[in-house]
């Protein structure tokens, strides 16, 4: 079986060699009548200081919801931390910013820059709501997983509770993590920046430019050596490849990847890979993170770890094979029940470098020293030869 990781928020060690730093296509060599038209990019900045009225109460306690513990952690690609203590992201058309309110119980409050209509507002709340799964209740979850096993119950007293499991958009999801395979999270969020960048403009916020997330018929336009003059590498292949694959699907890819949602695990997983570069381990990504699969299990070295130290000591010291990676699942959901994903997804986040998930939680800033170095390390890492 390929070799898949879920990335780590920590950059691997730069090569030995100095690449071309990972950029979009440039402009000219896309048709601007079909793939790309002028654009007028507003930024946003501004909003986030402006009146508190404009911030809206999510109603949700930190308990519930810790945006550091569910936006930053190998999920998505799409949020930026624009300011210490607030995460912007795009949302279908909504360009949004998440923050815990300044009061005692910290509940998650919105910002949405790009109104387009008295409604809008309520619109991106039902969409938020959907998309951070507000509707199951993390407080009844966790104390469930903490009685079933003791690590959990050591992490949910270390954190307070607030990880949640997200429910992105399918195709959203499908293509950052064909981005993701034996990559780093610095790559990842600048090859999903290059893929969004061929969506419509949202505007920009803190400095980061946002975009709605290209449609599959925009997606088509570009080119496989488009995607590698990008940066992209091998993975070009399989984007251009799986962007044709879901427009021959009958009904749109779009349709076929939200009915995966009413299929049991097998069969989504199964469906998920015959399209090309995805294997088991993506599969279990996209079917968990946006197909409503809570029970899906992405196994990694990582998870191998956690389960050879706390679940099945006896396997420590084998090698990970394609049956044993079926064990290690079966062992979660036997422990941790139908929404074992989640069980999952925090003991993921606890083996996460102590200060690095200190930092999130903390809203901390980097000072500019640290900034400089991971700015020669991104543009090191940039390109991966394919």
């Amino acid at each position: 079986m390929p070799k898949r990781r879920r990335p780590t928020p920590t950059p691997s060690s730069p090569p030995t060699s100095t690449p071309p730093p990972l950029t979009p296509p440039r402009k000219q060599t896309l048709n601007p009548t079909t793939i790309s038209k002028p654009r007028t990019h507003r930024s946003l900045a501004p909003s986030l200081s402006s009146s508190p009225l404009q911030w809206q109460l999510l109603d949700i306690p930190i308990a519930e919801l810790s945006l550091p513990l569910t936006l930053p952690t190998g999920q998505t690609f799409r949020w930026r931390r624009t300011s210490p203590s607030v995460f912007t992201g795009p949302l279908g058309p909504h360009l949004l910013s998440l923050r815990h309110h300044p009061d005692p119980n910290s509940a998650v409050s919105f910002l949405l820059h790009n109104p387009s209509s008295p409604s809008a507002s309520a619109a991106a709340r039902i969409a938020l709501r959907d998309y951070l799964n507000l509707d199951l209740s993390l407080a009844e979850l966790w104390r469930g997983f903490a009685d079933a096993d003791e690590r959990f119950a050591a992490l949910a007293r270390r954190f307070g509770g607030g990880a949640r499991v997200l429910r992105q958009d399918p195709v959203e999801c499908l293509f950052q993590f064909l981005c993701s395979s034996n990559n780093n999270i610095v790559r990842i969020e600048k090859m999903v920046g290059v893929i969004s960048s061929f969506g419509e403009s949202l505007g920009s916020v803190g400095g980061f430019e946002f975009h709605q997330f290209p449609t599959l018929d925009r997606l088509a336009l570009v080119s496989e050596q488009e995607l590698r003059d990008a940066g992209f590498g091998y993975r070009a292949k399989y984007i251009v490849g799986t962007v044709k694959a879901l427009q021959e699907k009958p009904g749109g890819g779009v349709n076929w990847l939200a009915s995966l949602r009413g299929l049991e695990l097998p069969e989504v997983i199964d469906a998920l890979c015959t399209l090309p570069g995805v294997g088991p381990k993506v599969a279990a990504c996209i079917a968990l993170f946006s197909l409503d699969q809570h029970h899906a299990i992405p196994v990694d070295t990582h998870v191998w770890q956690i389960a050879t130290r706390y679940l099945m000591p006896e396997l420590a010291g084998k090698s990970l094979t394609p049956k044993l990676c079926s064990c290690v699942a079966d062992a979660f959901v036997a422990k941790f029940g139908k929404y074992a994903g989640w069980a999952q997804n925090v003991l993921f986040i606890g083996e996460l470098p102590s200060q690095k998930l200190l930092d999130d939680m903390a809203g901390a800033p980097k000072s500019a020293k640290k900034k400089q170095r991971i700015k020669k390390v991104t543009v090191e890492l940039s390109p991966e030869s394919g």
